[in-house]
Protein backbone atom coordinates (compact mmCIF):
# COMPACT_ATOMS: atom_id res chain seq x y z
CA UNK A 1 0.00 0.00 0.00
CA UNK A 2 2.89 2.32 0.84
CA UNK A 3 4.38 1.56 -2.58
CA UNK A 4 1.07 2.34 -4.27
CA UNK A 5 0.82 5.59 -2.30
CA UNK A 6 4.38 6.43 -3.29
CA UNK A 7 3.62 5.81 -6.94
CA UNK A 8 0.48 7.94 -6.71
CA UNK A 9 2.40 10.79 -5.13
CA UNK A 10 5.15 10.50 -7.74
CA UNK A 11 2.59 10.62 -10.52
CA UNK A 12 0.89 13.62 -8.95
CA UNK A 13 4.20 15.47 -8.70
CA UNK A 14 5.04 14.59 -12.31
CA UNK A 15 1.68 15.85 -13.54
CA UNK A 16 2.01 19.03 -11.52
CA UNK A 17 5.47 19.71 -12.93
CA UNK A 18 4.21 19.02 -16.44
CA UNK A 19 1.36 21.47 -15.96
CA UNK A 20 3.70 24.13 -14.61
CA UNK A 21 6.05 23.63 -17.55
CA UNK A 22 3.14 23.88 -19.95
CA UNK A 23 1.95 27.10 -18.33
CA UNK A 24 5.44 28.56 -18.44
CA UNK A 25 5.84 27.63 -22.11
CA UNK A 26 2.71 29.51 -23.17
CA UNK A 27 4.35 32.92 -23.47
CA UNK A 28 1.98 35.81 -23.95
CA UNK A 29 2.52 38.19 -26.85
CA UNK A 30 0.39 41.31 -27.11
CA UNK A 31 -0.51 42.27 -30.67
CA UNK A 32 -1.99 45.59 -31.79
CA UNK A 33 -3.76 44.91 -35.08
CA UNK A 34 -5.61 47.15 -37.48
CA UNK A 35 -9.14 45.78 -37.52
CA UNK A 36 -9.48 45.92 -41.31
CA UNK A 37 -5.87 44.94 -42.09
CA UNK A 38 -4.45 41.75 -43.53
CA UNK A 39 -2.73 40.84 -40.27
CA UNK A 40 -6.18 39.82 -39.02
CA UNK A 41 -6.35 37.33 -41.91
CA UNK A 42 -3.10 35.73 -40.83
CA UNK A 43 -4.19 35.58 -37.20
CA UNK A 44 -7.44 33.91 -38.21
CA UNK A 45 -5.48 31.25 -40.09
CA UNK A 46 -3.21 30.79 -37.07
CA UNK A 47 -6.13 30.22 -34.73
CA UNK A 48 -8.08 28.03 -37.15
CA UNK A 49 -5.04 25.80 -37.55
CA UNK A 50 -4.16 25.79 -33.85
CA UNK A 51 -0.72 27.14 -34.70
CA UNK A 52 -0.62 29.40 -31.65
CA UNK A 53 -1.11 26.43 -29.33
CA UNK A 54 1.44 24.44 -31.29
CA UNK A 55 3.94 27.26 -30.75
CA UNK A 56 3.06 27.48 -27.03
CA UNK A 57 2.03 31.09 -27.43
CA UNK A 58 -0.90 33.01 -26.02
CA UNK A 59 -1.80 35.83 -28.40
CA UNK A 60 -3.57 38.81 -26.86
CA UNK A 61 -5.00 40.83 -29.75
CA UNK A 62 -6.15 44.43 -29.52
CA UNK A 63 -7.97 45.67 -32.61
CA UNK A 64 -7.31 49.28 -33.54
CA UNK A 65 -8.75 51.68 -36.08
CA UNK A 66 -5.54 52.72 -37.82
CA UNK A 67 -1.82 51.95 -38.22
CA UNK A 68 -1.00 55.13 -36.30
CA UNK A 69 -2.89 53.80 -33.29
CA UNK A 70 -0.67 50.71 -33.39
CA UNK A 71 2.47 52.84 -33.35
CA UNK A 72 1.17 54.70 -30.30
CA UNK A 73 0.37 51.41 -28.55
CA UNK A 74 3.86 50.05 -29.20
CA UNK A 75 5.62 53.19 -28.04
CA UNK A 76 3.41 53.34 -24.93
CA UNK A 77 4.31 49.77 -24.00
CA UNK A 78 0.76 48.43 -24.33
CA UNK A 79 1.64 46.20 -27.30
CA UNK A 80 4.60 43.94 -28.02
CA UNK A 81 4.26 43.63 -31.81
CA UNK A 82 2.60 45.71 -34.52
CA UNK A 83 2.82 45.92 -38.30
CA UNK A 84 4.65 48.88 -39.77
CA UNK A 85 7.42 49.64 -42.27
CA UNK A 86 11.19 49.69 -42.03
CA UNK A 87 11.25 53.36 -42.97
CA UNK A 88 9.37 54.30 -39.78
CA UNK A 89 11.49 51.91 -37.72
CA UNK A 90 14.71 53.45 -39.00
CA UNK A 91 13.39 56.95 -38.33
CA UNK A 92 12.39 56.00 -34.78
CA UNK A 93 15.80 54.44 -34.16
CA UNK A 94 17.51 57.62 -35.32
CA UNK A 95 15.40 59.46 -32.74
CA UNK A 96 16.40 57.07 -29.95
CA UNK A 97 13.69 54.37 -29.92
CA UNK A 98 15.33 50.97 -30.44
CA UNK A 99 12.67 49.29 -32.51
CA UNK A 100 13.39 46.53 -34.99
CA UNK A 101 11.68 45.02 -38.03
CA UNK A 102 11.07 41.54 -39.43
CA UNK A 103 9.49 41.12 -42.93
CA UNK A 104 5.76 40.42 -43.18
CA UNK A 105 4.84 41.24 -46.78
CA UNK A 106 6.34 42.58 -49.97
CA UNK A 107 2.91 43.33 -51.46
CA UNK A 108 2.99 46.88 -52.77
CA UNK A 109 0.62 49.19 -54.55
CA UNK A 110 0.20 49.69 -58.27
CA UNK A 111 -0.83 52.25 -60.83
CA UNK A 112 -4.28 51.18 -62.02
CA UNK A 113 -6.21 52.33 -65.08
CA UNK A 114 -9.59 51.38 -66.57
CA UNK A 115 -9.43 48.42 -68.96
CA UNK A 116 -10.13 50.57 -72.02
CA UNK A 117 -7.81 53.41 -71.01
CA UNK A 118 -5.51 54.80 -73.72
CA UNK A 119 -2.76 54.99 -71.09
CA UNK A 120 -0.32 52.21 -72.01
CA UNK A 121 2.92 53.20 -70.23
CA UNK A 122 3.91 55.23 -67.20
CA UNK A 123 5.08 58.00 -69.52
CA UNK A 124 1.48 58.35 -70.69
CA UNK A 125 0.57 59.69 -67.23
CA UNK A 126 1.87 63.10 -68.29
CA UNK A 127 -1.02 65.53 -68.55
CA UNK A 128 -3.40 63.09 -66.87
CA UNK A 129 -5.22 63.17 -63.56
CA UNK A 130 -3.53 60.74 -61.15
CA UNK A 131 -5.08 59.97 -57.77
CA UNK A 132 -2.64 58.96 -55.02
CA UNK A 133 -3.76 57.11 -51.90
CA UNK A 134 -1.85 57.92 -48.73
CA UNK A 135 -0.70 61.51 -49.27
CA UNK A 136 2.25 63.46 -50.63
CA UNK A 137 4.92 61.44 -48.81
CA UNK A 138 3.44 58.01 -49.47
CA UNK A 139 6.39 55.70 -50.16
CA UNK A 140 4.98 54.18 -53.35
CA UNK A 141 4.30 57.65 -54.74
CA UNK A 142 7.84 58.80 -53.95
CA UNK A 143 9.32 55.69 -55.57
CA UNK A 144 7.19 56.23 -58.65
CA UNK A 145 8.36 59.85 -58.88
CA UNK A 146 11.98 58.77 -58.55
CA UNK A 147 11.57 56.20 -61.31
CA UNK A 148 9.93 58.70 -63.68
CA UNK A 149 12.66 61.27 -63.07
CA UNK A 150 15.11 58.71 -64.45
CA UNK A 151 13.25 59.16 -67.74
CA UNK A 152 13.22 62.93 -67.44
CA UNK A 153 9.60 63.18 -66.30
CA UNK A 154 8.62 65.21 -63.23
CA UNK A 155 5.30 63.51 -62.62
CA UNK A 156 4.45 65.78 -59.70
CA UNK A 157 4.38 68.84 -61.97
CA UNK A 158 3.55 67.23 -65.31
CA UNK A 159 0.39 65.47 -64.15
CA UNK A 160 -2.57 66.63 -62.06
CA UNK A 161 -2.14 64.93 -58.69
CA UNK A 162 -5.06 64.37 -56.33
CA UNK A 163 -4.39 62.98 -52.84
CA UNK A 164 -6.89 61.19 -50.65
CA UNK A 165 -7.55 58.34 -48.25
CA UNK A 166 -7.13 54.95 -49.95
CA UNK A 167 -10.85 53.96 -49.79
CA UNK A 168 -11.84 57.33 -51.28
CA UNK A 169 -9.28 57.04 -54.07
CA UNK A 170 -10.54 53.56 -54.94
CA UNK A 171 -14.13 54.84 -55.04
CA UNK A 172 -13.20 57.78 -57.29
CA UNK A 173 -11.35 55.42 -59.62
CA UNK A 174 -14.42 53.19 -59.89
CA UNK A 175 -16.59 56.25 -60.59
CA UNK A 176 -14.33 57.22 -63.48
CA UNK A 177 -13.27 60.52 -61.92
CA UNK A 178 -9.54 59.81 -62.40
CA UNK A 179 -7.45 58.78 -65.39
CA UNK A 180 -5.29 56.60 -63.16
CA UNK A 181 -4.77 55.82 -59.48
CA UNK A 182 -1.90 54.73 -57.27
CA UNK A 183 -3.15 52.94 -54.20
CA UNK A 184 -2.36 50.28 -51.59
CA UNK A 185 -2.26 46.70 -52.85
CA UNK A 186 -5.59 45.57 -51.39
CA UNK A 187 -7.46 48.48 -52.99
CA UNK A 188 -5.67 47.74 -56.26
CA UNK A 189 -6.93 44.16 -55.93
CA UNK A 190 -10.47 45.50 -55.63
CA UNK A 191 -10.05 47.48 -58.85
CA UNK A 192 -8.42 44.53 -60.59
CA UNK A 193 -11.39 42.35 -59.71
CA UNK A 194 -13.64 45.01 -61.26
CA UNK A 195 -11.78 44.84 -64.56
CA UNK A 196 -9.16 47.55 -64.10
CA UNK A 197 -5.72 47.05 -65.58
CA UNK A 198 -2.41 47.16 -63.69
CA UNK A 199 -0.35 49.70 -65.59
CA UNK A 200 2.63 48.98 -63.35
CA UNK A 201 3.15 47.49 -59.93
CA UNK A 202 5.56 49.35 -57.67
CA UNK A 203 7.52 46.11 -57.38
CA UNK A 204 8.05 46.32 -61.16
CA UNK A 205 9.92 49.63 -60.92
CA UNK A 206 12.18 48.72 -57.98
CA UNK A 207 14.91 47.05 -60.09
CA UNK A 208 15.37 50.34 -61.98
CA UNK A 209 15.91 52.02 -58.60
CA UNK A 210 18.61 49.54 -57.60
CA UNK A 211 16.74 46.76 -55.79
CA UNK A 212 17.70 43.20 -56.70
CA UNK A 213 14.46 41.50 -55.66
CA UNK A 214 11.11 41.86 -53.93
CA UNK A 215 11.39 44.12 -50.88
CA UNK A 216 9.16 43.70 -47.84
CA UNK A 217 7.95 47.17 -47.05
CA UNK A 218 5.76 45.99 -44.17
CA UNK A 219 6.91 43.89 -41.25
CA UNK A 220 6.45 42.87 -37.64
CA UNK A 221 7.84 45.66 -35.48
CA UNK A 222 8.89 45.31 -31.84
CA UNK A 223 11.30 46.74 -29.31
CA UNK A 224 14.74 45.15 -29.53
CA UNK A 225 15.09 45.12 -25.73
CA UNK A 226 11.84 43.19 -25.43
CA UNK A 227 13.01 40.83 -28.18
CA UNK A 228 16.32 40.21 -26.39
CA UNK A 229 14.49 39.13 -23.24
CA UNK A 230 11.94 37.06 -25.18
CA UNK A 231 14.22 35.65 -27.86
CA UNK A 232 12.71 32.16 -27.89
CA UNK A 233 9.13 33.45 -27.92
CA UNK A 234 9.95 35.76 -30.84
CA UNK A 235 11.50 32.85 -32.75
CA UNK A 236 8.39 30.74 -32.10
CA UNK A 237 6.13 33.63 -33.14
CA UNK A 238 7.93 34.07 -36.45
CA UNK A 239 8.00 30.31 -37.10
CA UNK A 240 4.26 30.25 -36.39
CA UNK A 241 3.55 33.06 -38.86
CA UNK A 242 5.63 31.30 -41.50
CA UNK A 243 3.46 28.19 -41.09
CA UNK A 244 0.32 30.35 -41.39
CA UNK A 245 1.60 31.91 -44.61
CA UNK A 246 2.49 28.50 -46.00
CA UNK A 247 -1.02 27.34 -45.15
CA UNK A 248 -2.50 30.32 -47.00
CA UNK A 249 -0.23 29.56 -49.98
CA UNK A 250 -1.17 25.89 -50.28
CA UNK A 251 -4.74 25.69 -49.03
CA UNK A 252 -7.70 27.34 -50.71
CA UNK A 253 -9.81 25.90 -47.87
CA UNK A 254 -7.85 28.06 -45.43
CA UNK A 255 -8.87 31.08 -47.50
CA UNK A 256 -12.50 30.09 -47.29
CA UNK A 257 -12.25 30.33 -43.50
CA UNK A 258 -10.90 33.87 -43.54
CA UNK A 259 -13.10 35.10 -46.40
CA UNK A 260 -15.54 36.91 -44.04
CA UNK A 261 -12.66 39.10 -42.84
CA UNK A 262 -11.94 40.41 -46.34
CA UNK A 263 -15.22 42.31 -46.47
CA UNK A 264 -16.39 40.74 -49.71
CA UNK A 265 -18.26 37.66 -50.85
CA UNK A 266 -17.42 38.23 -54.51
CA UNK A 267 -15.58 35.15 -55.80
CA UNK A 268 -13.45 37.09 -58.30
CA UNK A 269 -12.36 39.62 -55.70
CA UNK A 270 -11.57 36.90 -53.16
CA UNK A 271 -9.39 35.14 -55.72
CA UNK A 272 -7.59 38.39 -56.51
CA UNK A 273 -7.00 39.07 -52.82
CA UNK A 274 -5.67 35.54 -52.41
CA UNK A 275 -3.34 35.72 -55.39
CA UNK A 276 -1.92 39.14 -54.51
CA UNK A 277 -1.48 38.17 -50.86
CA UNK A 278 0.41 35.04 -51.90
CA UNK A 279 2.60 37.05 -54.28
CA UNK A 280 3.62 39.27 -51.35
CA UNK A 281 4.83 36.54 -48.98
CA UNK A 282 8.55 37.14 -48.25
CA UNK A 283 10.88 34.51 -49.65
CA UNK A 284 14.31 36.18 -49.42
CA UNK A 285 17.01 36.17 -46.78
CA UNK A 286 17.06 38.98 -44.23
CA UNK A 287 20.47 40.05 -45.50
CA UNK A 288 19.12 40.47 -49.04
CA UNK A 289 16.01 42.27 -47.80
CA UNK A 290 18.13 44.67 -45.76
CA UNK A 291 20.57 45.35 -48.60
CA UNK A 292 17.74 46.40 -50.91
CA UNK A 293 16.04 48.41 -48.15
CA UNK A 294 19.28 50.40 -47.77
CA UNK A 295 19.26 51.20 -51.49
CA UNK A 296 15.60 52.24 -51.49
CA UNK A 297 16.03 54.23 -48.29
CA UNK A 298 18.51 56.48 -50.08
CA UNK A 299 16.04 56.98 -52.93
CA UNK A 300 13.26 57.84 -50.48
CA UNK A 301 15.51 60.15 -48.47
CA UNK A 302 16.44 62.06 -51.60
CA UNK A 303 12.84 62.31 -52.83
CA UNK A 304 10.96 62.75 -49.56
CA UNK A 305 13.56 64.59 -47.49
CA UNK A 306 13.59 65.01 -43.73
CA UNK A 307 9.80 65.11 -43.56
CA UNK A 308 9.85 61.46 -44.50
CA UNK A 309 13.03 59.96 -43.06
CA UNK A 310 13.92 62.33 -40.22
CA UNK A 311 17.55 63.18 -39.46
CA UNK A 312 19.21 60.02 -40.82
CA UNK A 313 20.49 59.92 -44.41
CA UNK A 314 21.00 56.14 -44.24
CA UNK A 315 18.95 53.20 -42.99
CA UNK A 316 19.76 52.88 -39.30
CA UNK A 317 21.88 49.82 -38.34
CA UNK A 318 19.73 47.35 -36.42
CA UNK A 319 16.54 48.23 -38.29
CA UNK A 320 16.23 44.60 -39.45
CA UNK A 321 15.95 41.80 -36.89
CA UNK A 322 18.46 39.01 -37.57
CA UNK A 323 18.12 36.66 -34.60
CA UNK A 324 15.71 34.10 -36.09
CA UNK A 325 16.95 30.56 -36.89
CA UNK A 326 17.05 29.87 -40.61
CA UNK A 327 17.57 33.44 -41.73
Amino acid sequence: MMRALGRTLALAVTLALTQVASVRAADTIRLAVQKTGTFSWELAAIRAGGLDKEADLSLEVTELASPEAGKIALRAGSADIILSDWLWVSRERALGAKLTFYPYSSALGAVMVPAASPIKTLADLKGRKLAVGGGAIDKSWLLLQARMKQDGIDLKSEATIVYGAPPLIAAKALDGEMDASLNFWNFCAQLEAKGFRRLAGIEDILPKLGAKGAVSAVGYVFDEGWAASHRDAVARFIAMTRKAKQLLVTSDAAWEKIAPLTGTSDAVMLKTYRDRYRDGIPRRSIADEEADARVLYRVLAETGGRDLVGPAAELDPGTFYHAVPGD
